[in-house]
């Protein structure tokens, strides 16, 4: 299979492209996505090896860790070549119980991006995303900070997250939305009318969990066909079920960062396809 991402691209708010399959950075944290990694070399090594074949999107978020994940991309990566960093902003992380607040709040988001440029070392983030709706504020008003945040020059494009259609209508009232990222994979289909809505206006879905809880079972045949693994197959579906479709999958694991990207050499029949989706 490949060695180097084969994808197909996306033009990101139809300015940057990049290629469909990108990389999920929330697993370069310690258990429960808080804390840091028992190895960070380790960790920066999974990002080394992602952009050696061929990773040009990379997505994050300052609740990994908190801070975590942000920062080890920083110390990998920065200056980016060639990589489009997402990262996203709106939730934060109580370790007693490892839940995932909400905070919409203005002043909250502004004060999170000025961490997430500091962790990350860049003066403007590619794609700024905002991470779940807090239902405390108004979405309108909550959507109006990013679209603050983007005229003055600390980001380039703006995301939303967890959203309906209803919500991406109303964000898109306030400012251009680039890309939207909700759950989505194959045993999970629930918002297929939100990237509908997201192919009718070229707008990039990125699914996250793309593997689910990873149970893939029924697969195996599909995946013996390309001597491939069902969690390969399951990648490989996601980029031909949509154009619009920017998978992010995520490990702390060179080995499983190799496997992900050779997903992107599976080229699925019809009646593949129809196997899978039934």
């Amino acid at each position: 299979m490949a060695t180097e991402n084969r994808s197909d691209t996306f033009d990101i708010g139809g300015e940057d492209t990049v290629h469909r399959l990108g990389y999920g950075a929330m697993r370069l944290t310690g258990e429960e996505i808080i804390g840091p990694p028992d190895d960070e070399e380790e960790a920066k090594e999974v990002l080394h090896r992602a952009t050696e074949l061929g990773v040009d999107f990379i997505d994050t978020a300052d609740s990994y860790g908190p801070a975590v994940s942000e920062r080890l991309i920083g110390e990998a990566l920065a200056p980016y070549e060639d990589v489009f960093v997402a990262t996203k902003g709106g939730l934060w992380r109580d370790d007693r119980d490892g839940s995932w607040p909400k905070c919409g709040q203005p002043g909250y988001i502004r004060n999170s991006i000025l961490g997430s440029l500091d962790r990350l070392k860049t003066e403007t983030i590619d794609l700024y995303q905002y991470h779940r709706p807090d239902p405390d504020v108004d979405y309108a008003e909550a959507v109006g900070t990013f679209a603050d945040l983007k005229e003055e020059g600390k980001v380039n494009h703006v995301g939303v997250s967890n959203v309906s259609v209803e919500q991406l209508e109303t964000a898109r009232d306030v400012v251009e939305i680039a890309t939207v990222q909700n759950q989505y994979n194959i045993g999970d289909r629930e918002h297929e009318e939100v990237l509908d809505y997201c192919e009718e206006h070229d707008i990039g879905f990125i699914p996250w969990a793309p593997l689910g809880s990873g149970d893939l079972d029924g697969l195996g045949e599909v995946a013996d066909n390309h001597d491939a693994t069902e969690y390969q197959v399951g990648l490989a579906w996601l980029l031909q079920h949509s154009p619009v479709m920017l998978p992010i999958p995520g490990t702390s694991s060179v080995e499983h960062v190799e496997e992900n990207i050779a997903a992107s050499d599976i080229e699925l029949t019809d009646e593949e396809i129809e196997t899978i989706e039934n």
